[in-house]
């Protein structure tokens, strides 16, 4: 499901795109800064979620460049695991988050929901299945939980 307005790339961390395929937005993915300096261009992106330290555009050069072309566009800055300096430096620059690699895939599609001001979607093994009903599967309390998540996402 997409919404039209909500716009987020990803950059050098393709690998991350699979958490966020049940949330209503347009995810677009470059492997590359230069391609991604050409899809700002061409694009409306509501928030850039990079790699800190690309091939191309090393130590958190393109997110430094969004920074300064873009200001109120969030940002998410993916490092290296335990790189201390990665991290200080961009929370210096003033990224919205910095998330190591091996982040949990829920944390971080937590921490985009929060940026994009859009409620956390759940899978919902109950309404997988259409026309099965909640059934057995699901207590009268859980069913209604489910429905309220249900009419926020349709």
């Amino acid at each position: 499901m997409y919404v039209a307005g909500k716009n987020i790339l990803i950059v050098g961390a393709a690998d991350q795109r699979g958490s966020l395929s049940e949330l209503p937005i347009r995810v677009l993915v470059m492997d590359s800064g230069a391609e991604a300096i050409q899809c700002l261009r061409s694009e409306r992106i509501d928030t850039v979620i990079s790699h800190w330290d690309l091939i191309d555009f090393p130590d958190g050069k393109l997110l430094k460049g969004v920074r300064g072309a873009k200001p109120a566009t969030p940002t998410i800055a993916f490092i290296n695991p335990g790189d201390v300096d990665q991290e200080i430096a961009a929370r210096e620059l003033g990224v919205d988050a910095v998330l190591s690699e091996d982040i949990d895939a829920d944390y971080f599609k937590e921490t985009v929901c929060q940026l994009l001001r859009i409620p956390a979607v759940k899978s919902i093994e109950a309404s997988q299945g259409a026309g099965q009903g909640l059934g057995s599967r699901a207590s009268p309390e859980e069913a209604g939980r489910e429905a309220v998540v249900t009419q926020k996402h349709n």
